[in-house]
């Protein structure tokens, strides 16, 4: 068997993302997938983005990923939530088109030099001791190769759930992989049980749509890629989706059948996400509410399969079937697919890296579910730096980490490494302590450069980079350099708007920072913006108007970013350090911190502590340096 510089097995969002990356960095990469014409599917929903998770997106296609590209030759609806709100909790969404979204990826990935696709199962990870050396196929068959990452999503001894039916596999349609389990358990990882699930698709022509609420996309949408923009942009003709609700009676059916669910019967064992709960778990947590919102979303252009957003079920199918019909507009509702649950294996991911390799198995990285993560947008961030950590560990480089001052995969990785996920972990602009500087509309400005460096960005795109940059650095000064002065007609003008009158002449910017002036307005006033594109106007008005904020917040990272770079050995025996409770040295040796930042956050952990640590580490190595000499 050819031998490879990294593997990855898994076809999903992750595996894309790895796969690309690593072999756009030079390495000869092999993507390992039980079926290649299933690579890239849409699993769940017909979507990509949404609340923070835009955010991720945005990211990876600034550190040269591809979700974003893919999703823009693709999408059918965008749209842009919450727009009427500050910049920081922005997030775009598209509607994408399900079989043209996987088409389009696997055409990509077929074209990426260096990078081979084989329709094979992976079930054992070689490992001498040392370092991973290969990857074992259920033919018995060995591809040796230096780093390996595993991105298996919910196909690890999957089980797919409608009532008590029960179905071996990862998704409907797909077997589910088994011996890959037992391998990562003899290598000494924790196994867990998680659950997710997904809603019935009807038949569009069976929906009354004149009895349900249209929701158009955006008049003026915004492209997911900084870089690879489709020409004509939007590059698909855009459509609506539509909203209707449950009702009583719905809740009625449902609560009927608590005694037919497989979750409240202990049938499921695995644990379900919070934040995208099924709709007999809504009905059971939330029985003062009348109604829950359901987003009717077409997955496509040539289809007629219309995804029900909002009532994911592992219900027996007549008990879908008498809940669906129950709701406005789906009184006929014909089903084309059933919803069911997922239940499937994954890690704890304290035992890995920052860098998602493992802390005890040099060489091998998780990226996607198998992390206990859930959604694309998380899982294609993950496969994306542990495709980037495969690669130079291939190489004999040091890992690229993001920290959670640089983005939103930095908070995303050091939450999972920290905490672990005892529940699917879903992305929150919340979660993000400093998301007014990691917005989505400035990601190429945080991480492109880092792109680049890595080998991801092309020139060309980099020259993009510099040139929107600049930019917008030449913009920020015309505007500092603009003067409005007090004449009658600026003052009518601005009397017009509910603003006081000028009584001295006032710079651009810091007129800019009222709340009630826009750019718009400064144009009104005499500024010269020709030429100026959309994307650039909203960068200086944003970065003008929060400047206080934001150099509020860069002046507290500074301090953090002290601490993060102390770093800890994976060896460390947390006995030796004085002061520490035994309850916190307990959780230092489960979750073996990498820096004094990672500890810091660790949760129990106390202020005094971290410093207690902080000086064992500078005495030690004061130590060493001693001895040195």
């Amino acid at each position: 068997m050819r031998s490879f510089d990294v593997v990855v097995i898994g076809g999903g969002h992750a595996g894309c993302e790895a796969a690309h990356a690593a072999a756009r960095m030079g390495c000869q990469t092999a993507l390992l997938s039980l079926r290649v014409d299933r690579i890239g599917f849409m699993s769940c929903n017909p979507a990509m983005g949404g609340l923070a998770k835009g955010q991720l997106i945005k990211e990876i296609d600034a550190l040269g990923g591809i979700m974003g590209r893919i999703t823009d030759k693709t999408a059918i609806q965008y749209r842009r939530l919450n727009s009427s709100k500050g910049p920081a909790v922005r997030s775009s969404r598209a509607q994408c088109d399900k079989a043209l979204y996987a088409f389009e990826m696997q055409g990509f990935l077929n074209s990426v030099p260096n990078l081979t696709l084989l329709p094979v199962e992976a079930v054992k990870v070689i490992y001498d001791g040392n370092r991973v050396t290969g990857v074992g196929l259920a033919d018995g068959s060995i591809i040796p190769c230096r780093s390996v990452v595993i991105t298996t999503g919910t196909f690890l001894r999957g089980v797919m759930y409608t009532g008590f039916s029960q179905t071996e596999g990862g998704r409907l349609g797909d077997d589910s992989a088994k011996g890959l389990s037992a391998c990562l358990e003899g290598l000494g990882f924790k196994l867990g049980r998680l659950k997710t699930g997904t809603p019935p698709r009807l038949h569009k022509r069976s929906i009354d749509f004149t009895k349900l609420e249209a929701q158009p996309g955006d008049e003026k949408p915004i492209p997911f890629s900084f870089y690879h923009r489709p020409d004509p942009f939007p590059f698909l003709p855009q459509i609506n989706c539509y909203i209707t609700y449950t009702n009583e009676m719905t809740h009625e059916v449902i609560e009927q059948n608590f005694d037919r669910s497989p979750m409240f019967t202990g049938l499921i064992q695995g644990v379900g996400p919070r934040y995208c709960p099924s709709i007999e778990d809504k009905v059971k947590r939330f029985r003062d509410k009348q109604r829950h919102q359901i987003f009717l979303e077409p997955e496509g252009l040539t289809t007629d399969e219309v995804y029900v957003n909002g009532i994911s079920t592992s219900l027996p199918q007549d008990v879908q079937e008498r809940f669906v019909h129950s709701i406005v507009g789906l009184e006929k509702a014909e089903f084309i697919r059933y919803g069911y649950a997922v239940e499937y294996d994954c890690i704890d991911a304290r035992q890995l890296r920052a860098s998602f390799e493992s802390k005890d198995i040099p060489g091998l990285f998780f990226a996607g579910q198998i992390n206990g993560t859930s959604g694309y947008e998380e899982a294609g961030a993950q496969g994306l730096i542990a495709g980037i950590n495969a690669a130079r560990s291939a190489q004999g480089q040091d890992s690229f980490i993001l920290s959670r001052t640089d983005g939103y995969i930095g908070v995303l990785a050091d939450d999972l490494v920290l905490r672990g996920a005892d529940e699917p972990y879903r992305m929150f602009t919340s979660r993000a302590e400093y998301r007014l500087l990691l917005r989505e509309d400035n990601a190429d400005l945080r991480l492109s450069e880092m792109g680049h460096q890595l080998g991801l960005l092309g020139d060309g795109e980099y020259q993009k980079f510099l040139a929107r940059r600049d930019g917008i650095e030449e913009n920020k000064k015309a505007v500092s350099q603009f003067f409005i002065y007090p004449t009658e007609q600026t003052n009518q003008k601005l009397e017009s708007k509910g603003i006081s009158p000028l009584k001295d002449r006032v710079a651009g910017d810091v007129f800019l920072r009222r709340p009630e002036v826009d750019w718009e307005f400064l144009c009104e006033l005499g500024l010269n913006t020709e030429g100026v594109a959309e994307d650039v106007r909203e960068q200086v008005e944003i970065q003008v108007k929060y400047e206080g904020y934001i150099r509020r917040d860069l002046d507290l990272l500074e301090g953090v970013r002290k601490n993060e770079s102390v770093k800890i050995p994976l060896d460390m025996d947390f006995d030796l350090v004085p002061g520490l409770s035994n309850e916190i040295k307990g959780r230092l040796k489960q979750t073996r911190p990498e820096t004094i930042g990672q500890a810091s956050r660790m949760m129990g952990m106390t202020p005094a502590a971290s410093a207690n640590l902080m000086i064992f580490l500078k005495m030690r190595a004061q130590q060493q340096k001693e001895m040195r000499v």
